[in-house]
């Protein structure tokens, strides 16, 4: 669990994202936030984003960020019966993961937000689900694959309806005719009005 600030204001004020990682299966959970945001409404997006989808993880690790130290969180772990670790200063790796994905975040973001960059929390679900649908080299297999045991559908994977040429080509063929008669029968008409005139 980590915090990506710096991020351009969106509409709704929002200047970072709260990024979740599952050591296991590498399924990434994103959530736009504001700079102020406290621990009770971090805890809220954990129970949003992770608890109501997942269950209840048997550790948490995060930075010693102070909305993760806090009094909250420790007694929020204590009651449920999970472990809270910390990473320290000095071995930031312990959650390395997560700075990993924070990194591939911020990349995929400037890329796909250069034109509009403050459209960036529009763009978080795709995201998410973009991270979640890629095979991770440590798995060989993408966390959704991991997480449920099947890949979700996407436009690229429905089933497509077989189409005979014949029924295709009718309608365009169709088409074509009428559009290709129109000019002629505009131009009989034509003739027709000029005969009229001259004969007058």
């Amino acid at each position: 669990m980590d915090f990506i600030f710096e991020l351009p204001a969106d509409a709704r004020g929002h200047t970072g994202i709260l990024v979740f990682v599952c050591r296991l299966s590498k399924m990434v959970r994103l959530a736009a936030v504001r700079k102020s945001v406290t621990a009770p409404q971090a805890a809220q997006l954990f129970v949003d984003n992770v608890f109501r989808n997942h269950g209840l993880p048997e550790a948490f690790v995060s930075d010693r960020d102070p909305r993760f130290v806090s009094y909250l969180w420790q007694h929020l772990f204590r009651l449920l019966g999970t472990r809270l670790d910390m990473s320290t200063a000095d071995h930031p790796q312990t959650d390395g993961q997560t700075e990993r994905v924070n990194r591939v975040l911020e990349d995929i973001l400037r890329s796909v937000c250069a034109a509009e960059p403050t459209k960036w929390s529009v763009l978080l679900p795709q995201v998410e689900f973009a991270l979640n649908n890629a095979v991770h080299s440590s798995t060989g297999f993408t966390p959704f694959y991991v997480n449920g045991l099947r890949h979700p559908r996407t436009p690229l994977t429905l089933p497509r309806p077989r189409i005979w040429v014949g029924e295709w080509l009718t309608p365009k063929t169709q088409g074509v005719l009428k559009a290709s008669e129109r000019p002629s029968r505009n131009t009989v008409i034509a003739k027709g009005v000029r005969t009229r005139l001259c004969l007058n």
